[in-house]
């Protein structure tokens, strides 16, 4: 193997690959062990070997996506971009998460409100949270550096940013002819030319 090859996918990862589509798909309450490894051509009890539970393997789907997604936007607001600047990385990280990662997001979507109920999924929560400080933070400065508008209801525009990007994940298809520059330029010129200045 050269060095710029990419390393061939672990047997581990092809069974989070199958079950984050599963998941996706059917939504995670509705998908067995069975399901999954039916899926992956092996007895169940051989999903067994390299994970403990489908809530294990949700859990590594989610975690994994979200920490790196996470980075992403630590670099982002530690950078020395104005708010608007901030705004609009984020906005394009967003999107290129729902591209690279659309099972994963898909699972949040769909899933987030049940998993929380489960201790150890409390760091979804915590995320939320965190997300929602993230983009009412950068409205608030926007609004107060004058590159957004005044008269913003930074709450309200908080919830449109944060349903019209994820929501995307119903309709967006990896490969199709958008690309998520492509989707992430037009949300932003509606989203943008409506609340400059």
């Amino acid at each position: 193997m050269s060095a710029a090859s990419t390393p061939e996918p672990s047997r581990r990862d092809e069974l989070l690959a199958i079950a984050a589509g599963l998941f996706a798909e059917r939504g995670f309450k509705n998908t067995t062990v069975r399901d999954i490894a039916d899926a992956a051509g092996i007895l169940s009890g051989s999903l067994y070997h390299h994970f403990d539970s489908k809530e294990s393997m949700v859990d590594e789907l989610l975690d994994t996506f979200q920490t790196e997604l996470w980075k992403q936007y630590d670099a982002i607001t530690a950078s020395d971009l104005t708010a608007k600047g901030k705004l609009t990385a984020i906005v394009r990280a967003s999107f290129d998460a729902i591209d690279h990662h659309h099972s994963e997001v898909a699972i949040f979507q769909n899933d987030a409100a049940y998993l929380t109920t489960f201790e150890r999924f409390g760091y979804l929560a915590e995320r939320n949270r965190k997300f929602r400080t993230l983009w009412v933070g950068l409205l608030e400065d926007g609004v107060a550096s004058g590159e957004l508008r005044s008269d913003l209801d930074v709450e309200l525009v908080y919830r449109f940013l944060r349903d019209t990007v994820w929501v995307a994940v119903r309709w967006y298809r990896p490969g199709g002819s958008l690309t998520p520059a492509d989707v992430a330029d037009q949300y932003l010129t509606i989203l943008l030319e409506g609340i400059n200045q």
